[in-house]
């Protein structure tokens, strides 16, 4: 049978048996007393040395293995790294983590990039493979002409690429802190070397092979822990299949917790809360003053009392750590406020469908899954690193077959993740609320020091309740195994596959990043008589230069994973979607209208998500600029604006310019060429 595989299905096979003999020997070294520390760093370095040996064994200096892996890639293999860099940290930590807190809400992300793909495979991929160069810059810029539109192109690829790989770095940061005792900030650029050591040696040629393996490793990741689950609970171990049945009985305990006495009292206790918060900003600066008195006060008191040091110094850091002057103030009591209102609300039933009090609510949760359905759509046909992956296939039929590959692979994990959110929040109703707080088990305070899991408990009766426990997103799937009390090496085994995820979509990210630099920026319009060797040379250079620099924002902790990459979305929709399509199917479009169109979509994308999901930007110390969302869409939705203008100021802009005498050959190229129409 071995015979008949192909070399590369080989090498694969030898791989994935490798990598699960390996988990057999942790398990077993495991049971013998293994510390679960060692168990993380063994699955860390494991991992990185295999990526780091294909990157070694993949080096190349020829250009185009570098930008396209010698469109050599069958489509098979593409379909799976085009799957591993797809399901990014967002994927495999946030998605099943958004829709334990949200339910139905969160189905839109898998509706949303699913369809994208759908898109892709219709509008784009053939005829991006057909016309054959690197990178979608490149394309824009041969069917518009100019550098001004390359150059917007590259800006808006930088952008968009560059918010993604931050949240995956981020990402990283949170897995090497929780599984490796690392620092958050230390781990994110252990990570980062990770994802440099591959990129770096060998480019895109590299990166395929990679993502190949980090694919194999995420799958088997992300689905054994739910399986495991899905035995234990309902003796079936197909999770997919039997979720439906639990999500009753998830239903039967949000029923009975919900509306508990105790729970609606802690819930009110958090309202009285955010009124304080709302009354001391109204007050500023009084009430900031009257507190640094009333404190100052308290202290003197205690120092003229017989009172234990430790009170005193207690009340010594709260003084300290009182905001500086009313605008700090203001925006510390703000967040503050803002998630005791979160606290103070209902929570939302799982399988409700646009939860609300009021018709109207309903109306604009409705709204919301709807336009973020648009948005990842839209955004997953435009982004430039997936885009790019289409280049490296042998021919246009297998460009095409790649999209079904990667739809298949990725299926795998959109069908378990609905199944991972239910299955975590049975196990959290069922044997972590209405607890003791003195009895919580270890994880809590273990992913409490990382600042993604908090306990208060604000009625002071040493039960945990429901509203007293406040998870992060980015927790859920990370911590299931944990929260179901399997053997760590199966935590370590999701910390490996949430890194794979993380690490196999950086690395597609910061090679479409540096592709724009160094081909579509200094190659093709500063320098095009520049040799292959030095371009390569200014490609690593600003590979180091980024990656360095999205590390270094994703250690300030910008946003959740999946908000920062629905943001990415957006901004890649509203670039690149409108000039794309109607490139290809409308001969009618001109430079300008395209120019005109990418511009207005990325400027009205980033203005809205700012001054929506912003109101302040402390490093830069500007505040008060939020604003009230647009028909109450949320700012993750806040491309539906940009691909909307996009398209209608391209449309209109093309209609009153000249017809540019060359689209016609172009789209007749890049269409029917060799007598194969698509």
């Amino acid at each position: 049978m071995l015979a008949s595989l192909t070399r590369l299905q080989r090498y694969y096979l030898y791989y994935t048996g490798g990598f699960f003999s390996f988990i057999g020997a942790l398990a077993v070294l495991e049971q013998h007393g293994m510390p679960p520390r060692w168990i993380g760093y063994a699955f860390l370095f494991f991992t990185i040395s295999m990526y780091a040996l294909i990157g070694i064994v993949c080096r190349t200096s020829d250009v185009s293995e570098y930008y396209v892996a010698g469109r050599r890639v069958p489509a098979f293999f593409n379909g799976m790294a085009t799957g591993a860099d797809w399901m990014s940290a967002a994927s495999f930590i946030g998605l099943a983590g958004t829709l334990y807190l949200s339910g139905f809400q969160g189905l839109a992300y898998v509706i949303g990039w699913t369809g994208g793909f759908v898109l892709v495979g219709l509008l784009l991929a053939p005829y991006l493979r057909r016309f054959g160069q690197y990178t979608i810059p490149d394309f824009l810029g041969a069917r518009y002409g100019g550098n001004a539109i390359r150059l917007v192109a590259v800006a808006a690829a930088i952008l968009a690429s560059f918010v993604y790989v931050v949240a995956q770095i981020y990402g990283v940061g949170v897995i090497t802190s929780r599984f490796v005792s690392l620092q958050f900030e230390i781990g994110v650029f252990v990570g980062l070397a990770g994802i440099l050591v591959c990129s770096f040696l060998g480019g895109m040629r590299a990166v395929t092979w990679t993502q190949v393996a980090q694919y194999l490793i995420l799958i088997v990741a992300y689905i054994t822990p739910v399986a495991i689950l899905s035995y234990n609970v309902t003796g079936n171990p197909v999770p997919q299949l039997v979720y439906g049945q639990v999500l009753q009985q998830v239903t039967q305990l949000e029923n009975r917790l919900f509306e508990s006495p105790v729970e609606v009292e802690v819930r009110e206790l958090y309202r009285e809360r955010a009124d304080l918060y709302a009354q001391k900003i109204m007050q500023l600066p009084q009430s900031l003053n009257f507190e640094r008195e009333q404190l100052s006060a308290q202290i003197n008191q205690l120092k003229a009392s017989d009172a234990q040091m430790k009170d005193i110094v207690a009340l010594e850091r709260l003084y300290r750590d009182l905001p500086h002057d009313p605008d700090q103030a203001r925006v510390r009591w703000e967040s503050a406020m803002f998630t005791a209102v979160e606290r103070s609300k209902t929570p939302i039933h799982h399988a409700e469908a646009f939860p609300g009090e009021t018709v109207e609510e309903q109306d604009i949760m409705r709204v919301n899954f709807l336009a973020l359905i648009f948005c990842l759509t839209v955004g997953t046909a435009a982004l430039p690193h997936v885009l790019t992956r289409y280049y490296t296939t042998p021919t246009v039929r297998q460009a095409r077959e790649s999209v079904f590959w990667s739809l298949l692979f990725i299926l795998l994990l959109y069908i378990t993740a609905p199944a991972y959110a239910v299955f975590a929040k049975y196990e959290v109703l069922s044997h972590l609320a209405e607890i003791p707080i003195t009895k919580l088990p270890g994880w809590v305070a273990a992913w409490a020091k990382i600042g993604l899991v908090s306990i208060e408990d604000i009625n002071a009766d040493g039960i945990l309740q429901l509203a007293e426990l406040s998870l992060n997103p980015d927790v859920i799937v990370l911590a299931t195994p944990e929260i179901a009390g399997m053997p760590y090496v199966v935590s370590g085994l999701v910390a490996a596959g949430g890194l794979a995820a993380a690490l196999s979509t950086a690395d597609g990210l910061l090679l479409t990043i540096t592709s724009s630099l160094s081909h579509d920026v200094y190659y093709r319009i500063f320098r095009p008589d520049a040799s292959t060797q030095f371009r390569l040379v200014i490609s690593k250079s600003m590979l180091l230069v980024v990656a360095i620099l999205a590390a270094t924002v994703a250690a300030q902790k910008p946003g959740t994973i999946l908000s920062m990459v629905s943001w990415a979305f957006s901004i890649a929709g509203s670039a690149f979607f409108p000039a794309l399509v109607l490139g290809i199917f409308w001969e009618r479009a001109t430079r300008a209208g395209a120019l005109a169109g990418m511009v207005v979509g990325i400027v009205l994308s980033i203005y809205y998500i700012i001054r929506v999901e912003f109101d302040s930007i402390p490093m830069l110390g500007i505040s008060g600029f939020g604003m009230e969302p647009w028909f109450h869409i949320q700012s993750t939705s806040g491309g539906l604006f940009g691909v909307v203008a996009g398209f209608i100021t391209i449309i209109l802009v093309s209609l009153v310019t000249k017809p540019d005498p060359r689209a016609a050959s172009f789209l007749t190229t890049i269409r029917f060429r060799n007598g194969d129409g698509l």
